[in-house]
């Protein structure tokens, strides 16, 4: 028994040894696997067929000049001539259109009925508006009797007093139907542009203050993005931009402001897509601007997913050292446009991994 214990131990042992290329089948010859690691100095080692897998793409980096250009925060805000919102001036309570009330997302058409708010009086105020009404009625119904008394005395009467009665009566009658049109008075809700209902806070039967934001209407095919800055010279020097992430969304400078708004300057760029239909944005919608400045900086321009981070959160490249090893290299960032950046700090001619590079970057 001990000898056949001693035997089994001796053919676990010989099979562990031989490893995958002892439990092949025979006649097929076993899998060599190329060991994929980061080595002690930082740099990964990566054979050729893992590269394949991985899809990695290297690019020589040749250094130029590239226009200046800095990142500032931003949002897409309305287009004053192709939006508006919708308020009441009155107040009151909410009472559907002809169509129902509009929801969010909906077109409407310029001058649509969306809404109307009814006037609300308190008590007094009606009671006092009702009792104007009838003595205004009183007086139309002697008005009219003494018109009718002097025109049956025409040729005995004054022409003159003829007209005064009857242009006493025509203004008691109006007076009478405005104020009996001011009892049950609503405001007319209206659309101010064509375009898509961007936000609508009121239901049916809501009592709404005057000067609240009922509605806004927005065109989503003409917006704008505002950036801000606090540099007066940054706003100055701007001569287009581009958004970040965004590289179906192109950027037309309109202007940068010069009065400060809370501590910062704003910057106006007008949003156009490069394809017909609405822009991907949404009206409020934090973005990140690349703002584009007169004058130059040297450095290699490359794809922006080149660039990476490393355990120090600092920006880093990884270069092609040889055909299988692959270093990392820090590197000084400038955002170029929405696709790519300038770097600097890099030797000219490296290979510089272009595709793939947060592949390697995981690599432990």
């Amino acid at each position: 028994m001990k000898r056949l214990f001693t035997l089994t131990l001796l053919a676990l042992a010989g099979a562990v040894q031989a490893g995958p290329a002892a439990q092949a089948p025979q006649g097929e010859p076993a899998a060599v696997v190329e060991p994929v690691s980061r080595l002690p100095d930082g740099s990964v080692q990566l054979p050729v067929p893992a590269q394949r897998r991985l899809g990695i793409r290297t690019l020589v980096g040749e250094a130029g000049d590239a226009a200046r250009s800095i990142e500032l925060p931003g949002r897409v805000v309305m287009d004053p001539n192709s939006g508006g919102r919708v308020q009441t001036a009155t107040g009151g309570t909410v009472r559907p259109g002809p169509r129902g009330l509009p929801v969010s997302g909906q077109k409407v058409r310029q001058g649509e009925l969306l809404a109307r708010v009814v006037f609300n009086p308190s008590p007094l105020e009606l009671a006092s508006q009702r009792a104007q009404l009838a003595e205004l009625r009183s007086e139309l119904l002697l008005a009219r009797r003494q018109a009718e008394r002097l025109q049956s005395l025409e040729g005995s009467v004054a022409r003159k007093e003829i007209d005064a009665a009857l242009a006493a009566v025509q203004g008691l009658a109006e007076r009478e139907r405005e104020l009996a049109a001011g009892l049950g008075a609503s405001e007319p809700l209206l659309a101010p542009v064509a375009g898509v209902v961007a936000r609508a806070d009121v239901v049916a039967g809501q009592v709404v203050e005057p000067r609240d934001l009922l509605f806004e209407i927005v065109d989503p095919a003409r917006l704008l993005v505002e950036a801000t800055t606090s540099d007066p010279a940054v706003a100055a020097g701007i001569v287009a931009g581009a958004l970040l992430g965004q590289p179906g969304v192109e950027l037309k400078l309109l202007g940068a402001a010069r009065s400060l708004r809370d501590g910062v300057l704003p910057v106006s760029f007008r949003a156009t897509g490069r394809g017909a239909g609405a822009l991907p944005l949404a009206l409020g919608q934090p973005v990140r601007v690349v703002a584009t400045l007169a004058g130059t900086v040297k450095g290699v321009v490359l794809p922006a997913q080149a660039v990476v981070r490393n355990a120090a959160n600092e920006p880093v490249v990884w270069l092609k050292a040889s055909a299988e090893r692959f270093v990392v290299q820090p590197v000084r960032v400038q955002p170029l446009d929405a696709a790519r950046v300038v770097v600097t700090g890099l030797a000219a001619g490296s290979r510089v991994v272009v595709q793939g590079a947060n592949l390697i970057a995981q690599i432990r």
